[in-house]
């Protein structure tokens, strides 16, 4: 066992003079973004099957749907081609608001890997085959554990906690002069408070994060109020015809998207046949063995092909469970979006969502005058909170068609809801727009233009609105979202209608 001793009690620090706060934001000539093969360091970067042939650049991590390393968005494939998330000349940053993800984890209970590695296992059991590509399905076990994060998911969020500090470790000033500390907010699964465990390690430092910030957890299970989880008191989010609908289409998708794949390995193999399903399993093995071991034989298996198509299996379950194409996704991001709505304008916000008044209404866990907001959260609440934003160029186009990608909507699942994924809010001073506090959105390093949502905001190149003006949008936006309709309503959603997240009238 090993005891780390006080350095307190040991004293022999060496020199300690604090230097100025970084401000990499304002201050840098461009900005870091993620966006090399190094993304997902220090795992193995897999390659597809056939890949000699193929695009010798294509990156199968950055087709995993939610199970992809986040990678920077550029603001070009939103329609910014000139905007980055470098503070633009002439203003400076007053306000940052993070809403982030989870790094990445092991499955979730009961989910399709380990139901698939079961079936394998009863095959063993009464004499299963294998040759070729699949030999080494002989002697792999799963060694998955569940829910966890994993040491490369706690490193994500980690350096996340790292590059914030750098952007906007000025902001911390403000806190300094009012001798106070900073209120981040996450859920009690155990992945969650490590998740803001490990970005405060890294925004503020081991062991200097365990004084200098305040994390909040708020409860995570059925039937209790948590902006950070309102699928707990949303019922019709579990809904096949209302709130999960997209499970449904991507599954039906999915059992024609992999059949020359299929056919291919079931010759290599005797005693088990595979399905749609398992060929999903067998993709997300690949994904999540790649996120805990380093590596995963399973990457081998699939083609570019099957990695575009898995992608598209995840946007069209996203599309249609937490984002426009959902009928309760506006709902459940309510919450947020009126916790957002309340920092800005330092009014507690309403009991009317998933959000926990009791939490909501009191300085020492919702304060309103912060300088610095962090939030910890899952992915789909991520999406479920764009979507009650109406970010719509995050999914300008047409529904996805449920029967294949038509490559006609800006929606991508990978860019928006990939492990640690983060909605950033910047708050600026800028003496040469009129009015001078301005406000923009941003979405892993890409900026989210508003003037086509947003009524009073024109077209700016770098994603600036009127900060008063894009509230008072909010806070019509907000008003429009009838939460107790949308979520314990009577009515039918059906794929292939962008409802802009709100339920349909009957």
């Amino acid at each position: 066992m090993c005891t780390l001793q006080q350095a307190s009690v040991v004293g022999f620090p060496g020199p300690t003079p604090t230097g100025a706060e970084p401000a990499a934001i304002q201050t840098a000539k461009a900005y870091p973004y993620n966006d090399g093969n190094a993304n997902s360091f220090p795992l193995i970067n897999p390659q597809p099957h056939g890949s000699g042939s193929q695009s010798p650049n294509f990156d199968i991590t950055k087709y995993w749907g939610n199970l992809s390393p986040w990678y920077s968005v550029h603001s070009a494939d939103y329609g910014l081609p000139d905007a980055n998330p470098l503070v633009p000349d002439g203003c400076d940053i007053t306000q940052v608001h993070l809403l982030y993800r989870h790094g990445a984890r092991y499955p979730t209970s009961g989910a399709a890997p380990g139901t698939f590695a079961q079936k394998i296992v009863n095959a063993t059991k009464t004499g299963l085959k294998v040759s070729g590509e699949l030999s080494f399905l002989g002697e792999w076990t799963y060694k998955l554990g569940a829910e966890l994060l994993t040491p490369f998911g706690r490193s994500q969020n980690f350096m996340l906690g790292v590059e914030y500090r750098q952007l906007y470790g000025h902001l911390l000033n403000n806190f300094t002069r009012a001798g106070a500390i900073p209120v981040f907010r996450t859920e009690s699964q155990d992945r969650m408070v490590k998740t803001a465990e490990n970005f405060a390690a890294g925004f503020f430092g081991v062991p200097e994060y365990l004084n200098e910030v305040s994390i909040e957890i708020l409860v995570e299970t059925q039937g209790l109020n948590n902006s950070g989880a309102p699928y707990e008191i949303c019922n019709n989010s579990n809904i096949a015809t209302k709130g999960s609908i997209g499970s449904g289409v991507a599954a039906k998708f999915a059992n024609n998207a992999f059949n020359a794949t299929i056919a291919r390995l079931q010759s290599q193999v005797s005693g088990v046949n595979f399905t749609a399903t398992d060929a999903i399993a067998m993709l997300q093995l690949c994904s999540y063995e790649t996120h805990a071991l380093g590596y995963s034989a399973f990457c081998d298996l699939f083609s570019e092909e099957d990695f575009l198509n898995y992608e598209y299996y995840f946007d069209l379950s996203f599309y249609y469970n937490n984002g426009p194409g959902s009928p309760v996704s506006a709902a459940q991001g309510k919450g947020y979006l009126d916790e957002f709505i309340a920092r800005f304008t330092g009014e507690y916000p309403g009991a009317n969502s998933a959000l926990n008044a009791t939490f909501d209404n009191t300085t020492t866990f919702f304060p309103l005058n912060q300088s610095i907001y962090a939030d910890a959260t899952h992915e789909v609440v991520v999406l479920d909170t764009l979507t009650a934003f109406n970010l719509t160029a995050l999914f300008n186009g047409p529904p996805l068609d449920p029967t294949g990608n038509r490559g006609q909507n800006t929606f991508v699942a990978s860019k928006l809801v990939p492990f640690a994924t983060h909605f950033t809010v910047q708050v600026l001073s800028c003496p040469a727009y009129q009015p001078t506090k301005q406000i923009r959105f941003m979405v892993n390093d890409a900026v989210v233009p508003i003037s086509e949502s947003y009524p009073g905001c024109k077209a700016d190149p770098n994603g600036l609105c009127s900060f008063d003006n894009v509230v008072k949008v909010l806070q019509r936006r907000s008003a429009e979202i009838n939460f107790d309709y949308d979520c314990f309503a009577n009515y039918t959603a059906s794929p292939g209608i962008n409802y802009n997240g709100r339920a349909p009238k009957s």
